[in-house]
């Protein structure tokens, strides 16, 4: 049975795909390589603990900790970055060190040991905004903030590493996911626990910016897939083939939370917010992928998972993420009106 290595397995999107795996295939060996930054989570894993799971926690700067949990692997699937829009635009260099640095590090390391398989998992932000129509991966990219941009590079990396060096590297582009286990700085679960406690969503601009919304068991079948057929050097959006405005998706929040209307405060909007991102998959979907989760199902279960769950989200809401929010949305709420 082939060995994996997760890199960032310990986060949302990551997480969840090692829980993925291990549904799908319970006899492969998994090892989860995560340096447990603020959006690292052991809790996250919880369960997972076996015979055929292990953790190494290290950075996916350091050479020596890259190679010893890449050794032995037949694939490796990299999700580790820096990922939050807001906090690339306060400083992006932790988004180079991780999302360009650490690819290199990564790469250079398989390149040394003949890894099989590599897949870098990207985003549809580094395409830019788009008006009408959908990206396709033919398309050129054009990155509007420092976390997109960051992306891109770390793109860039492997499929120069492809091209120079043949090394089998395989790139997905996911729309906006969501879904259980996702840190509070994020839209979705923020409105949500917001809404939970009765507190300020902090809507940027008119709320009309639109989003392609993704389930997160969806996100990762389509990784899988990829992972699986998908042909070295070739990059492979990931569509939720769902878009809306963050102002319905505000809404529905509430009413699935029966949580007022007044809650919501628009705030003044962030620099380059890109208007609309939307994607073509239709190369995945040739491969035998679809999204299976419909939105209304997914909103419901993620709201629910939440409720549910206030003992993971609780510990984030304090310390150094009410400290980020405090910086990032006190100055805004305080000078909005509900």
């Amino acid at each position: 049975m082939e060995k994996m290595l997760v890199t960032g397995g310990a986060g949302f999107i990551g997480s969840a795909f090692v829980r993925y795996q291990v549904s799908v295939r319970p006899e492969q060996p998994i090892t989860v390589l995560d340096k447990l930054t603020y959006s690292g989570n052991l809790d996250n894993l919880k369960g997972l603990e076996g015979p055929k799971f292990s953790f190494i926690r290290g950075d996916v700067n350091d050479p020596e900790i890259v190679g010893e949990a890449l050794r032995g692997c037949d694939t490796v699937v990299h999700f580790a970055a820096e990922s939050h829009v807001d906090r690339s635009l306060s400083g992006a260099a932790d988004f180079i060190l991780t999302n360009v640095a650490g690819v290199n590090t990564l790469l250079a390391a398989a390149r040394r040991l003949n890894t099989p398989r590599i897949l870098l998992v990207s985003t549809d932000e580094v395409y830019g905004s788009i008006e009408t129509g959908s990206f396709r991966e033919s398309d050129p990219v054009h990155p509007r903030n420092p976390y997109a941009a960051s992306k891109a590079a770390g793109e860039m990396l492997g499929i120069a590493y492809h091209a120079s060096y043949g090394l089998p590297v395989i790139i997905t582009r996911g729309s906006n996911t969501y879904g259980p286990r996702q840190h509070l700085e994020k839209v979705l679960p923020l409105f949500i626990t917001n809404a939970i406690d009765r507190e300020p969503l902090p809507l940027y601009g008119d709320g009309k910016q639109i989003r392609d919304w993704l389930f997160v068991e969806d996100h990762c079948a389509g990784i899988d897939c990829a992972l699986r057929c998908g042909e070295a050097g070739q990059v492979y959006n990931i569509s939720g083939s769902n878009e809306r405005t963050n102002l319905e998706l505000t809404h529905r929040l509430l009413a699935l939370l029966n949580a007022p209307e007044a809650l919501v405060r628009p705030v003044q909007d962030r620099p380059g917010h890109d208007r609309r991102y939307s994607i073509e998959d239709k190369k995945l979907r040739g491969l035998g992928w679809a999204p299976a989760v419909p939105w209304e199902d997914g909103l419901a279960l993620t709201v629910r998972w939440y409720g549910e769950n206030e003992w993971w989200w609780r510990k984030i809401k304090t310390g150094e993420f009410r400290e980020y929010y405090d910086r990032q949305y006190g100055p805004l709420i305080k000078g909005s009106k509900p």
